[in-house]
Parts: C-alpha cells; sequence; structure tokens
C-alpha cells in the first residue's frame, strides 16, 4: 500500500521515554576494530602492519603527507620489503596513502579543492538517497537504522574516535541500502570511504564528536515522511562536518615507532 505524500512540517521533537528505551534490546556491540576485513592471501603481519597505520590515520597521529619508509617499517616489524609493500599496496587500493614515484609511501593528502569536490559530490547523492528513503520507510527498516545509530552511540560514549568514524559513515551506507537504489548506493560508498578518511585526517584536533542526535533526528523526519525537512537537515549535517576541517595543516617531525606504538 502507497505511503500517502511526504510532508513537508516536521514534526514536534519528541522523546522515547527512559524506561522504554532500556526495554529495547541492545544491539550487539561493533567490532572494535576499525580496519575491513583480511583478504584472501592476508597473513597475520600483514594485517598487523596495515592496521597499525589505519588506526594511526584514523587516530590523528600520522598526519597527511607522512613518509612511511619501507626500511623503517622493515626494522620496526622485523620482516622482509616484499611483507611491506604487500601491506602498504594495500592501504594505498584504500586510499589511506599514496605510493608516489620516488617517494615511496606517504599517508594521503587530498587537496583543499580535492575534498570540497568530495564533498560536494556527496551532499548530491545523499539529496536523492533521503527521498527514496521516505518513500520505502517501514518498520524494519527504521529500526535497522536506530539500531546503527545505538552502536554509533555507544563508541561516541567510549571516545573511540576512529570507531566513532567509521559507524558514522555506515549509517549513511545503510541508508542508502534501505533506500533501495544500487547505483547511488555503489557511489556512495566510494564517496563515504573517502569522506572518513579526509575527517580522520583533517578535523580540527579538539573538535568534538558528531553529536549523535543528528542522526536520530534524520531517522524520525524520515519516519514521520517529512521529505523536504529530513534533505534539508542531512545537507546541514554535511556542511558543518566540511566546516570542521582545517584542510593544509603542516606536518612536523613524526616518530614512526611511537606512532604505531611499537615496543
Amino acid at each position: 500500500m502507497a505511503r500517502p505524500p511526504a510532508k513537508n512540517t516536521p514534526p514536534a521533537a519528541s522523546a522515547a521515554s527512559p524506561a522504554a528505551a532500556r526495554a529495547r534490546k541492545r544491539p550487539a556491540a561493533a567490532p572494535s576494530a576499525v580496519e575491513p576485513p583480511a583478504k584472501r592471501g592476508t597473513t597475520a603481519i600483514d594485517q598487523r602492519i596495515y592496521k597499525a597505520v589505519l588506526d594511526a590515520v584514523m587516530s590523528q597521529r600520522l598526519p597527511p603527507g607522512t613518509r612511511l619508509g619501507e626500511a623503517e617499517f622493515c626494522e620496526l616489524f622485523q620482516v622482509s620489503r616484499t611483507t611491506v609493500r604487500k601491506a602498504l599496496q594495500r592501504l594505498s587500493h584504500d586510499h589511506i596513502i599514496d605510493l608516489r614515484p620516488n617517494r615511496g609511501a606517504v599517508v594521503a593528502s587530498p587537496t583543499t579543492e580535492e575534498a570540497h569536490e568530495i564533498f560536494v559530490a556527496r551532499r548530491a547523492i545523499e539529496r536523492e538517497t533521503v527521498p527514496l528513503m521516505v518513500r520505502n520507510a517501514n518498520p524494519k527498516s527504521i529500526h535497522r537504522l536506530r539500531q546503527a545509530i545505538e552502536i554509533e552511540h555507544q563508541a561516541l560514549h567510549e571516545g573511540d574516535r576512529p570507531n566513532f568514524i567509521r559507524l558514522g559513515g555506515e549509517f549513511h551506507i545503510l541508508l542508502a541500502e534501505l533506500a533501495g537504489n544500487r547505483v547511488l548506493l555503489r557511489f556512495l560508498t566510494e564517496l563515504v570511504s573517502r569522506c572518513s578518511l579526509i575527517i580522520a585526517l583533517y578535523e580540527m584536533p579538539g573538535s568534538p564528536l558528531c553529536e549523535d542526535d543528528e542522526h536520530q533526528r534524520i531517522v524520525s523526519l524520515i519516519e514521520a515522511g517529512h521529505t523536504d525537512a529530513a534533505v534539508a537537515l542531512m545537507e546541514r549535517h554535511l556542511l558543518e562536518i566540511e566546516a570542521r576541517l582545517r584542510l593544509g595543516a603542516p606536518v612536523g617531525k613524526i616518530n614512526l615507532a611511537e606512532v604505531l606504538a611499537i615496543n
């Protein structure tokens, strides 16, 4: 049965009672690791190097443009150059680092223009996914979005910045998945991945983690069928994230062993 036409006036704010919130079954905790699953053929040491670099980048301990010398990795992890190169290739594939001729591996450093273009493209895609989500919303899909927010909320209160950034991106990907357009989902997945890296690299130190109630309010507007208000809030949400970035910050001298927590 078709949903009634979308309304454009947001409803009065309402909050679920604490008792009702406690009564809901808590979703399973998100895995603490930020990295994607290891690919076939990846060894434990490959994964260790990958995770060490990824965690350091996402925690702002490895600034953009930091050079990652193969010899230093070999010494720190007591492995061959072949093993180091394998981990660096995977990091390059995932846009975490760049492999540059005559310079080797460096932490990715998107330009101001590139970062802006990525956020512009992401806003354009999400302006399309939100109305689709409003039309396709049902109790099950709304419940899945709220479960994702609860897991995100847990990372927020644990102060787990890398996981919080990842989970925030996954909320947007889930919303696009539930909207039902696979082409938009594919585009958005790539853009969210690149945005998450930009946020991790360039968000101003000391910035508060993005308030999770923005995601809650977006879901509430979607559930109520308030298309225009949901799109406007999503647009503002993404603009505020971009505004917190400090692009082009200088890179100081880095002690790789300290940054990667190698004893």
